[in-house]
């Protein structure tokens, strides 16, 4: 008898926050919200600080001996190439939307949505593979520490599964001190990682053969400083994972304080912080870098970065055992896992602020996509499903991390440029092209060394568009109007056929000249029995973005020729337009109103297709299931003829 009252609890808990859309709380712009651009930064080094766990390690089997090359490459690339990009989509989109949001408003109608949801499945692969890598990573940490290698060994997958939904369960209760948590863990990652590299420096330095062994393989296989340089170029998008954190900084950027004068429009000082949030973190993540990358390779025997090797997926932390002892190893170990496994909130928290920001107000995600509690079961499902079939493998989901992060990073160089070049800045549009070259260069190079990646992330597109448009199609009868404003005029007319039958006369406006209005009338009149006496009043629906999901419907009155008053409406679509209209009239006056139409000509299916995609079509029986989807009282619905 329990489970009835227990039912309507597990839903209100489930869908709490429902009616909020995710990132609602960036809109208000005042300066007691959020927390120091500091604290959030943590938040966003939980994915880009603890790529350490791995990227040497990454480098190093990418590049070879070339790694430190290569790396200082790409650092070069973080620092000129993608901080001032986004540096610049932090001005441009201060609401956490990132550059996504500015790339829609370039592009109208359905190829701008199917363009968001590309780059949205691009998302998907960077975060989801964000959770799934670094949780196999800290799974990897926990394996092959020597204490626990014989027990673990082995149950790798289960291990990783466990680590994700440990996290879904943090984010279903709630995650409200998650910044807190991600101060501590990365203020200690950190710290530990200046100890292994301090004593990794320091071993270089006092054996100084270790410079020169690697100087002289180097020489022997690739000859003179040039070739070397070339090669590092040509390689370096191997090295992409190490640019990871920037979406996710944008994505975050919400919660970072503001400053008193902050309006919701334009929150100065919340993108102040967020310049000073991404340019820290990049100095910090480029200087760890350049530094692991060269210890690394330098006291790492190759063969053990291979799979199998102690150092696979772990090199910093196999520096730590080797020349730090086990209890500094086994205490890097528990905080790299720790980082590792949390890195997936920041990665959770970037899905969970955009996915429900498009999908939903596209009409292409149920209802309850907005509530954020379903999302992350469906997230960390999918995490799921993704980490059995890499089998839980750090290095097999690397192209598909790195391709869903130069994806991203080259949009937002694209759509800076853009931006640039819209606000007649000369020389930001000529430097935002280079660097969005030089990322299209990296990203193609990344795609055909590793097209595993390209086609995970078309794997991740394919889902998403088949999901959103199949969810469109079911939610096609819904009643898609959020409200209905009636100008003065149209309140006029509305009140003096309120003692009456009211009666509306749907037409497609053409020349709207006084015998197209004559002609009407009269065919209606014909058609359906309508006393001559009787007043009608014309509604005229005008398509403006059909791919559109839901809107606002404004009605504004006019009088045409001096007799034929008509009511005209801008909308999406032309059925759902009326169906509101029809319905605020009942609610307004108290009656049920009647509209006629006249029968749409060709095949039904091509004309369903044709409201589908441009909100027109088969008018009549469309509206009619609007208005009988929305009232389920039979007795209340307005009375939709067709002739």
């Amino acid at each position: 008898m329990a489970t009835p009252a227990r039912t309507p609890r597990l839903r209100a808990w489930m869908l709490e926050g429902l009616t909020d859309r995710p990132g609602q709380h960036a809109q208000s712009g005042t300066a007691h919200e959020g927390r120091p651009w500091w604290r959030v930064m943590c938040l966003t080094g939980l994915d880009y600080f603890s790529t350490l766990g791995y990227q040497p390690g990454i480098a190093a089997l990418a590049a070879g001996l070339l790694s430190p090359l290569a790396t200082i490459v790409l650092v070069v690339l973080t620092l000129f190439g993608a901080l001032p990009v986004y540096r610049r989509v932090a001005e441009e989109s201060p609401h956490g939307e990132g550059s996504i949001a500015m790339l829609e408003r370039l592009l109208s109608f359905w190829k701008g949505k199917l363009f968001v949801l590309t780059l949205l499945g691009f998302a998907a692969t960077d975060f989801l593979i964000t959770i799934t890598l670094s949780a196999a990573d800290a799974t990897a940490h926990l394996v092959e520490n020597p204490h626990l290698t014989s027990t673990l060994h082995g149950h790798e997958v289960p291990i990783t599964l466990l680590m994700i939904a440990l996290l879904g369960a943090v984010f279903l209760k709630g995650f409200s001190e998650a910044i807190g948590v991600a101060v501590v863990l990365v203020a200690t990652y950190l710290g530990l990682n200046v100890v292994v590299v301090a004593v990794g420096l320091w071993q270089v330095a006092t054996e100084p053969h270790v410079v020169a062994d690697w100087t002289q393989a180097l020489t022997a296989e690739h000859g003179n400083p040039f070739m070397m340089i070339a090669i590092a170029l040509v390689v370096f998008p191997k090295l992409a994972l190490g640019l990871s954190g920037f979406e996710t900084g944008v994505a975050v950027m919400p919660h970072v304080h503001g400053a008193p004068d902050d309006t919701a429009s334009r929150p100065a000082g919340r993108i102040r912080g967020t310049k000073k949030l991404l340019t820290t973190a990049a100095v910090i993540m480029s200087v760890f870098l350049i530094c692991s990358s060269f210890v690394t390779t330098l006291l790492i025997p190759a063969d053990e970065f291979k799979a199998g090797g102690e150092a696979n997926g772990r090199a910093l932390a196999y520096l730590a055992h080797e020349h730090l002892g086990s209890a500094f190893g086994t205490v890097y170990d528990v905080s790299t896992i720790l980082i590792l496994w949390f890195a997936g909130s920041s990665a959770m928290a970037g899905l969970l602020n955009l996915m429900p920001r498009y999908l939903p107000r596209y009409g292409m995600a149920p209802h309850w996509a907005r509530a954020l509690r379903p999302m992350v079961i469906v997230f960390t499902l999918v995490a799921f499903l993704v980490t059995w079939l890499f089998d839980a493998d750090v290095d097999a989901q690397g192209g598909a991390y790195a391709t869903g992060v130069l994806v991203l990073i080259t949009s937002a160089a694209v759509a800076v440029t853009i931006a640039a070049k819209r606000a007649g800045e000369r020389g930001w549009t000529i430097g935002f092209g280079i660097i969005s070259a030089v990322f299209v260069y990296t990203t193609a190079v990344n795609v055909v060394e590793r097209p595993d990646g390209v086609k995970i992330g078309a794997c991740f597109i394919a889902g998403i568009m088949a999901l959103s448009l199949l969810s469109r199609l079911a939610r096609v009868f819904e009643l898609r109007v959020t409200h209905v404003e009636l100008d003065d005029m149209a309140q006029r007319f509305v009140r003096d056929t309120a003692n009456r039958t009211i009666r509306f006369i749907a037409n497609e406006p053409d020349r709207r000249d006084k015998a197209e209005y004559r002609d009407k009338v009269e065919q209606i009149r014909e058609d359906n029995d309508i006393p001559p006496g009787d007043d009608v009043l014309f509604v005229e629906v005008t398509v403006l973005d059909p791919s559109e999901f839901e809107s606002g419907l404004k009605v504004r009155g006019e009088v045409l020729h001096d007799r034929y008053r008509v009511l005209t409406l801008e909308s999406s679509t032309v059925p759902n337009a009326l169906a509101a209209l029809l319905l605020h009239v009942r609610d307004a006056t108290g009656q049920r109103p009647h509209i006629y139409f006249e029968w749409t000509e060709g095949n039904p299916m091509a004309n369903f297709l044709r409201f589908f995609l441009f909100g027109q079509g088969e008018v009549a029986p469309v509206t009619r299931e609007v208005i009988r989807a929305a009232e389920s009282d039979r007795a209340r619905r307005p009375h939709v003829h067709a002739g």
